[in-house]
């Protein structure tokens, strides 16, 4: 799993109210500006060399005042996607601790070691990926800088891609160029650095494909688009958390690409419906629910269920210390295992329904850091082999389905390759051959 540096490994940048950097002379922000009635501080760049203190201070390098409080909800850790590219797909909070907005018009993520650029945010972007807490995920199509207000929470959803020969950076810092926004005068203009986090130096962990043979559609997956599992933010018990992050959910298709055929209110419609359910790696079953109906509300989706009925009827397997596979949306009575038993790698574990919050059948498959859905931590995971035969190439929602004029999805082909050690990305088709 992932490594932990520092004494504070997740609080990576430290703010300050308005009111007290104004208090302090001789910072980075620099005295109150006279014309300035509310004494709000005139910002200036991140120190350079000159500003940097002797080797026998307390303080490091580059040590400032900055307006925004940075945190990481999860250690980022690389993982190779169908694109060829390695992902590191986490989440960044984004706090403005003083009183006065503050523009975002540029989130930079850089190699901390060598200071390359690997992500840039800029104005055409921001309001796609910086969104307010408590709004849309999805974002706006927006151009321009992000204000985040006075003590208000943003959350940027990043995908860090770096080319599948380059290393990895064992460590990542973010940047922001932005304003603080004054009632009175020019914008105090503000290009700092606000935290550094190192990355996993763990692989991804490899696990076979958890269904059989056949055409597959892998929804609602990672990394760069917004999904309602990639960007599934979940308060839980105090804490924020990504337990979907790389979530997918399987939709078996037949070689027309469609995922149902006939009466799309009738479970029996969809081609995924009682598919079985293989164990993707050996472990011990911790967890085996086998007693929530399937959603009845076909085609249309379900009203949202109690938090416990989710995943609906599930099994979570423990495949490795502190690391779990989590089956969901079971069909009622066909769960084949329970606590305590072992499984191994293939070995039949359900079969496929539509229990919980879901609207058509499939099966929702992830790797968390806990034996239970809530509260965990989404964690990134790769296929031993699969063949890649192309993506869908239109957002369709899981919930809507159902409601198209047919299951035909909108197909693009691409020359079939076999993909070993790899992460499905969103929206892609993989074919499973079961050899």
């Amino acid at each position: 799993m992932a490594r932990a540096r520092g004494i504070l490994p997740r609080t990576i940048a430290l703010g300050v109210a308005v009111l007290v950097v104004a208090a302090l002379t001789g910072c980075t922000f620099g005295a109150p500006d006279a014309a300035d009635p509310t004494g709000s501080p005139t910002a200036t760049s991140a120190p350079d060399a000159s500003d940097q203190v002797p080797d026998d201070e307390d303080l490091a390098p580059g040590t400032a005042f900055t307006p925004l409080i940075a945190s990481t909800i999860t250690t980022p850790a690389p993982v190779k996607g169908t694109d060829d590219k390695i992902h590191l797909a986490y989440e960044l909070l984004l706090t403005n601790a003083t009183a006065l907005p503050f523009e975002v018009t540029s989130l930079e993520v850089a190699d901390a070691a060598t200071g390359e650029v690997l992500l840039v945010l800029g104005p055409e972007q921001l309001h796609r990926s910086v969104i307010r807490l408590g709004e849309s995920s999805e974002g706006t199509d927006e151009v321009g800088p992000v204000r985040i207000g006075g003590a208000e929470t943003w959350i940027a959803w990043l995908d860090v891609q770096i080319d599948a020969d380059a290393a990895v950076p064992e460590r990542v810092q973010h940047l922001a160029t932005g304003a603080l926004i004054r009632p009175q005068g020019d914008p105090a203009e503000i290009d700092a650095a606000i935290g550094t986090v190192a990355v996993s130096d763990q692989d991804a962990t490899v696990v076979a494909v958890p269904v059989g043979v056949g055409d597959w559609y892998m929804s609602e997956g990672c990394c760069v688009d917004d999904t309602h599992h990639r960007r599934g933010f979940a308060p839980v018990n105090g804490e924020p958390l990504v337990p979907q992050r790389f979530a997918i959910d399987f939709y078996l298709l037949d070689d027309e690409q469609r995922t149902w055929e006939g009466d799309p209110s009738l479970l029996e419609s969809y081609f995924t419906y009682r598919q079985p359910i293989l164990a993707a790696a050996a472990g011990t079953v911790v967890r085996s629910v086998d007693i929530f109906p399937n959603s009845t509300s076909l085609p249309e989706p379900p009203p949202i269920p109690p938090v416990v009925e989710t995943v609906g009827n599930h099994v979570v397997v423990e495949i490795a210390p502190g690391l779990y596979a989590l089956y969901g949306h079971m069909d009622p009575g066909s769960v084949r295992v329970k606590v305590g038993d072992t499984v191994e790698q293939g070995q039949e574990l359900g079969l496929i329904g539509s229990s919980g919050n879901s609207t058509t059948p499939h099966l929702h498959f992830h790797l968390q850091t806990e034996p239970t859905f809530f509260p965990s931590d989404g964690v990134p995971y790769a296929f031993a082999e699969f063949e890649l035969l192309g993506s869908v190439t239109e957002r369709i929602w899981d919930d809507n389905l159902g409601l198209q004029p047919t299951g035909q999805l909108p197909f693009e082909a691409v020359t079939p390759s076999i993909r070993r050690d790899e992460l499905p990305l969103d929206r892609t088709v993989i074919r499973v051959t079961g050899e």
